[in-house]
């Protein structure tokens, strides 16, 4: 039996029907995801929060590519294990190892999006100049400033918010500009939206990402790995 299971996790025919039926079930998800009305606050929850609350009939594509990609997971760690097994004496280190780093970093971004799943968070709240606004974790944000350029014709040109953070009697103070939000203990607070008439207000988006962090290592891994297992193969070309 060990080996039955041993020999189906370091198969590559195992891989290639783990990707074929993900790619049925996602199709599947194609036509169930705008048929159902439960999928319009798919996104204002954790992922397994949101499934755990939806009938079966509504997710069941969703817990099978889950369940797929567990099978996945597992089926790549044991081939990148019995890879380096068996070229543990190549003399060609940098050719062997280029796979395995892009393995991890696959497998790395699947981490990314399981704890994103977990325990993501994700809330908007409308805010003007001195509001003050209470962060999940206790503490607090003020909005102390809202800079809003405009032109002649009344259209914004740039704009910035200055915010301050308390918690534990600890004050830091912050600028949410374009495409850079104000990032503490884990939580980002970015700018959805703005108003300058007629008063100064902002839709601010607060949110929480555990996976972030893993993505971005997971991608530059696989970016690493693919960069220098392309290179020694043209290398080898030559």
């Amino acid at each position: 039996m060990l080996k039955k299971i041993l020999d189906f996790f370091l198969s590559l025919k195992t891989s290639i029907w783990i990707l074929w039926v993900f790619i049925v079930f996602l199709f599947a998800g194609a036509f169930i995801m705008p048929a159902k009305k439960e999928f319009q606050t798919i996104n204002s929850v954790p992922l397994f929060q949101w499934m755990v609350e939806q009938p079966l009939s509504v997710t069941w594509w969703l817990w099978g590519s889950i369940g797929l990609l567990i099978l996945l997971t597992l089926n790549t760690l044991f081939c990148s294990i019995e890879s380096l097994i068996k070229k543990r004496k190549a003399t060609q280190w940098l050719f062997l190892i280029s796979p395995q780093i892009i393995h991890i970093g696959f497998l790395f971004i699947l981490l990314a999006h399981l704890l994103s799943s977990l325990a993501s968070f994700k809330t908007y709240v409308a805010a003007d100049e001195g509001a003050l606004l209470k962060m999940p974790n206790g503490a607090l944000i003020a909005v102390k400033n809202i800079n809003i350029s405009i032109d002649r014709m009344g259209y914004i040109t740039d704009w910035a918010v200055d915010v301050e953070y308390h918690k534990d009697s600890i004050l830091m103070s912050g600028k949410i500009i374009a495409n850079k939000p104000f990032l503490k203990d884990g939580f980002g607070v970015n700018v959805k939206d703005l108003q300058a008439y007629p008063f100064k207000a902002v839709l601010l988006e607060i949110s929480r990402e555990l996976g972030a962090v893993w993505a971005l290592i997971g991608g530059i891994l696989f970016m690493v790995g693919t960069i220098v297992l392309i290179s020694l193969r043209m290398k080898q070309s030559q």
